[in-house]
């Protein structure tokens, strides 16, 4: 049996930066490790907010990314 162990959180904000020659949406992402594993849903979002409103470029999404060690048990 294995089990895993969460072992990082990053903090990924998503922009649109508009069009490119071709009418395509040009995306762009700003990614904060070391977040606390701990963090909640709630206060994730609520800091994505705050950093979505000093950038340039219009907040799409804010994305948890976890990663985890698996391990046998």
């Amino acid at each position: 049996m294995a089990s895993q162990v969460r072992t990082r959180t990053q903090l990924q904000l998503v922009f649109n930066a508009g069009v490119n020659d071709d009418g395509k949406a040009i995306i762009k992402k700003k990614s904060y490790n070391q977040i606390n594993l701990e963090a909640t849903p709630d206060q994730l979002y609520e800091v994505g907010q705050a950093l979505g409103t000093l950038q340039t470029h219009t907040l799409l999404n804010i994305v948890r990314n976890d990663s985890f060690e698996v391990a046998e048990v």
